[in-house]
């Protein structure tokens, strides 16, 4: 490290009064690059690219040239579609459901729903079943 380096390294005062330097990390940024992310995450600039044409949700701000600018929460929403695709083995559109449930809360109404519509459905296929069943046996005891 130079002298001249030395001027721009940020210190902060530590709880016990002593100074240290501060990692990048550590003070976080506002934007980060499409290189930043891709380096961060390990995930390729056109999968990147790609993934922003996939979920809605993931929208960067553009600078003039068209350079990608992401926030923190679009990293973590990287992260979390990097998790349901690679981790969990969720397809796109199930990423993408999923995470409308993340968004909800949690609240899995449409699945709900779905799931008690089958529920009627295999009720009332077993009372159908129950019906031919017996409707079988009346026919086999009036044959003997």
């Amino acid at each position: 490290m130079l002298k001249s380096d030395v001027a721009r390294v940020p210190l902060i005062r530590g709880i016990t009064g002593e100074y240290k330097l501060v990692v990048e990390e550590e003070v976080g940024k506002l934007y980060y690059s499409i290189g930043e992310v891709s380096r961060r995450l390990g995930i390729e600039q056109h999968v990147l690219r790609f993934w922003e044409t996939e979920f809605k949700e993931l929208t960067p701000r553009k600078r003039k040239g068209g350079k990608r600018l992401y926030k923190t929460a679009d990293l973590k929403l990287v992260e979390r579609i990097k998790q349901l695709l690679y981790e969990e083995r969720y397809t796109i559109e199930g990423a993408r459901k999923q995470l409308k449930l993340d968004a909800s809360g949690g609240r899995e109404t449409e699945v709900i729903e779905k799931d008690s519509k089958s529920a009627r459905t295999v009720d009332n296929l077993h009372e159908i079943r129950e019906g031919l069943l017996e409707i079988k046996s009346i026919l086999e005891s009036g044959t003997d």
